[in-house]
């Protein structure tokens, strides 16, 4: 067994009645196959559950763990691997990836789906950026708001909206991809919750430490106005953790990139407010907005200046610069909810947060490369599921003995702490100078739990802090305009 092969199943190889042809993705997460259904006489995708720096394929083609300590890790991903699945089965929605059975072999999981075809939106963007226009835009908005709100009004989110995530098929119709519950599962015991934050598509609830935040709908359409900004501008907007310290977020409506109209900006706008509260509270007031909008192009032909343009939210108040100017997040606990495994389910109308999980062609989110840096989290998993009912026959055998080669350990899990320095106060940490960040950009240090002393100095005057870190995730340091003498 070697890390020097593919780990993908081979040509020709057959779950029943579905034969392997070809990968169609392989990434740190899974692999997914075109197959053909001899009984049905039709193509399928498989998807495979096989998370790459955690498992090996051994010569009769069963996974084996690199370690014993990833059981459980391994475990609870597979659980969500096949959460996500019964999910999903539970729809039969155009613009929603269909799974038609989903079974354990070989030690993991599979689901097999519709096979869809054409591309990314990401790689439809790179290949052919001419596409872009507002006509465009607003032809793929309507069945990607009804698959939304179907998953809303059904009590799930999806969270992880982003141009890889939305596959234009080649009728140019979008269907909306994974959940990606199995990595988030991952995550969230590895201490690498932050592979599934992609940065400027999460809003800033999905920054909160081992829970959900105030997270609904509104969340789904942050990420997607996101997907709107990147089409529109050619870049994501600014992180949002970064925007809650200083909010350079520039409205769109304001920079009026060439080929929009003001309204459709405005509505992107609308949808990037920073606060939860500011955006649209579900798909159909976005809906409806969207609809407003149209109907005051065709009723008036109303000048830019006369149109008024909506600035960004303030950035968020932080107290002075005392100890309580450290600011773990989450944001108020009051609004939060412990997580639950999976996908959350709970009625829109509380206050508190939504969604625990992410849950699911011819390319997935799994089958990308695992990508790298956010925050994270820790959460604890349930025990394994049974098998589905619809699984086939091959029983499932618990992960074998740990197996070489060795993998390193991972080094010890840190939090991001930002500080909204001006640009030219030297840092200091436990006496040490740090790196300067760019200009009108906070600071940002990663640091282990422990026990730290920060000093700002600027000119002749300097200020200190003592930091303790006693958690992960991202933390706030508010540090004061004036110094004290």
């Amino acid at each position: 067994m070697s890390d020097n092969r593919s780990q993908a199943l081979p040509q020709g190889y057959r779950f029943n009645e579905f034969e392997i042809e070809q990968v169609i993705g392989e990434g740190g997460f899974g692999i997914v196959y075109s197959a053909w259904d001899h009984q049905l006489e039709r193509r399928v995708a498989i998807k495979e559950y096989m998370p790459a720096s955690m498992a090996l394929r051994g010569d009769n083609l069963q996974l084996q763990l690199r370690s014993e300590r990833f059981v459980a890790v391994f475990q609870a991903g597979m659980n969500s691997f096949i959460q996500e699945a019964r999910i999903l089965a539970r729809f039969s929605h155009p613009g929603l990836l269909h799974v038609l059975r989903f079974w354990q072999d070989n030690d993991t999981a599979y689901m097999v789906t519709e096979y869809y075809s054409g591309d990314t939106l990401k790689n439809r963007l790179h290949k052919e950026p001419q596409l872009v226009s507002e006509a465009w835009i607003r032809s793929l908005l309507p069945p990607l708001l009804s698959a939304l709100r179907t998953l809303h009004d059904n009590g799930y989110l999806h969270r992880d909206i982003a141009l890889d995530n939305i596959q234009i098929q080649e009728n140019m119709l979008p269907v909306l991809l994974d959940f990606g519950s199995a990595c988030k599962e991952i995550g969230h015991l590895t201490d690498k919750t932050e592979i599934m934050l992609k940065p400027g598509y999460a809003p800033i609830e999905q920054y909160s430490e081992g829970r959900d935040g105030d997270q609904g709908p509104w969340t789904d359409i942050y990420a997607l106005g996101a997907v709107l900004h990147m089409l529109v501008a050619g870049e994501p907007p600014p992180v949002s953790v970064v925007r809650l310290i200083s909010n350079n977020y520039q409205p769109l409506a304001q920079r009026r990139p060439p080929g929009f109209s003001l309204s459709l900006l405005q509505l992107i706008d609308e949808m990037l407010q920073l606060q939860p509260a500011d955006r649209p509270q579900s798909i159909q007031a976005l809906a409806a907005r969207l609809n407003d909008l149209d109907l005051a192009r065709r009723e008036t032909a109303v000048s830019a200046e006369e149109i008024s343009v909506p600035t960004a939210s303030a950035p968020v108040a932080l107290p002075a610069a005392t100890v309580d100017t450290l600011l773990p997040m989450p944001l108020p606990a009051d609004v939060a909810q412990p997580v639950r495994k999976g996908i959350a389910r709970r009625p829109w109308r509380l206050a508190a947060a939504a969604a625990t999980g992410l849950a699911a062609v011819a390319v997935w989110l799994l089958a990308r490369p695992a990508p790298s840096g956010h925050d994270s989290t820790v959460l604890a998993t349930s025990a394994p599921p049974a098998a589905s009912s619809q699984a086939s026959a091959a029983p499932v055998v618990a992960p074998p003995a740990p197996v070489a080669p060795p993998v390193p350990v991972a080094p010890p899990a840190q939090a991001r702490v930002y500080l909204n320095l001006q640009d030219n106060d030297a840092l200091f940490l436990n006496g040490e100078t740090q790196p300067a960040a760019k200009a009108g950009e906070p600071r940002l240090l990663r640091l282990a739990p422990g026990h730290y002393q920060l000093a700002v100095k600027r000119g002749e005057q300097s200020w200190t802090q003592q930091l303790e870190i006693t958690q992960t995730g991202t933390w706030l340091i508010k540090v004061p305009e004036r110094f004290t003498p």
